[in-house]
């Protein structure tokens, strides 16, 4: 049974659009109740919602955030111009060896990549294991090639070139993405492999965040991209249905997420990586805060750990409404227990 709960959405689109008092480069801790964090854009929306959610409970307690990339957050942390990085690649044990005093993986959700999509004509495409990787490594170059047109048996198909869109920046969206073409096709995977920031056999179009990917496929006859599932529904994308382990083809939404995610065990570390799976729709990843063991002062610790104590207790009922699934209340509790107990 899926641990994950399902909630209703109500999100709009200048959740996305609008931010909330970024500050340009995070050049130097702020005082008191301030929180600053920088990294994935994934997880973007949620956090905007988050910050804004928390000062209702907390409120002298401010949270500013800026999406600046996976790959960002990760070097803001390791520089320590953060008060919390994010990235929706766990930092490896290399990376958290650079932070000084240490640092805390902090789940807070899990979401879908969509594969968006922008052609004409064709509303349901469906992609295999064997033609979504394919595209992705160059061996596919046509819309009509015999391999998607046997995924979509009658289907009107043109004889139009496929135009790949990819991240400009080094992303978190791009690991679980390749992460997965890199399970399900050995080809990919020793050409390209799986990276924050691949090294693209195709002649792709880039764009700088979730949101630059999906703007480039909306304007973009015969493009296609990978985005988090809410920038996908946001900008009116089509998502293709695609083939997970048993077979299944399948689009992504938040209940195909929850069920490819509900068997997900969380280790001591909270570092998962999730590959493939036989139930679901496949290409799902969670998203993680990185969090200090050591802050410049007892009042700034304090107010990291108030606020990451709301995002795994309150915060948590906002998932659910922005297609992201929930972190179980198991795992947040000890989470929070662990951040209480090393978070000086």
């Amino acid at each position: 049974m899926a641990f994950f709960t399902i909630m209703n959405r109500a999100f709009t689109t200048s959740a996305i659009t609008t931010s909330i008092a970024f500050l340009p480069l995070f050049t130097s801790i702020a005082q008191g109740q301030t929180v600053n964090g920088a990294g994935a854009t994934f997880p973007q929306p949620l956090y905007v919602k988050y910050a804004s959610e928390v000062r209702k409970t907390h409120p002298n307690l401010k949270v500013n955030y800026q999406g600046i990339g996976s790959s960002g957050g990760i070097r803001q942390t390791i520089a320590g111009t953060v008060d919390f990085g994010a990235s929706d690649a766990a930092m490896t044990d290399a990376e958290m060896a650079k932070v000084k005093g240490g640092v805390i993986l902090v789940p807070t959700a899990g979401g879908a990549v969509s594969v968006v999509y922008n052609l004409p004509g064709v509303n349901n495409l469906k992609l295999s294991r064997t033609t979504l990787p394919g595209i992705f490594s160059g061996q596919i170059t046509k819309w009509n090639d015999p391999k998607i047109q046997k995924d979509n048996p009658g289907a009107k198909l043109p004889n139009a070139s496929i135009r790949t869109v990819v991240r400009a920046d080094g992303s978190g969206t791009s690991f679980i993405f390749t992460n997965h073409l890199s399970v399900i096709n050995p080809y990919f995977k020793g050409r390209i492999g799986t990276s924050k920031k691949p090294k693209w056999l195709t002649r792709s179009l880039k764009g700088k965040g979730n949101a630059g990917v999906a703007a480039l496929v909306k304007r973009t006859a015969g493009s296609i991209g990978y985005v988090n599932y809410e920038y996908a529904t946001v900008n009116n994308l089509k998502s293709a249905q695609v083939q997970n382990k048993s077979g299944q083809f399948v689009a992504p939404s938040l209940q195909a997420a929850n069920k490819a995610l509900s068997s997900v065990s969380f280790p001591t570390n909270y570092r998962v990586f999730v590959g493939d799976s036989a139930q679901g729709y496949p290409i799902v990843g969670l998203t993680w805060m990185l969090v200090y063991k050591q802050y410049p002062s007892p009042a700034k610790a304090q107010a990291v750990k108030k606020w990451v104590e709301w995002v795994l207790t309150k915060g948590q009922n906002y998932n659910g409404q922005l297609n992201y699934t929930r972190i179980p209340s198991s795992v947040a509790n000890q989470v929070i227990q662990t951040v209480k107990s090393n978070v000086k």
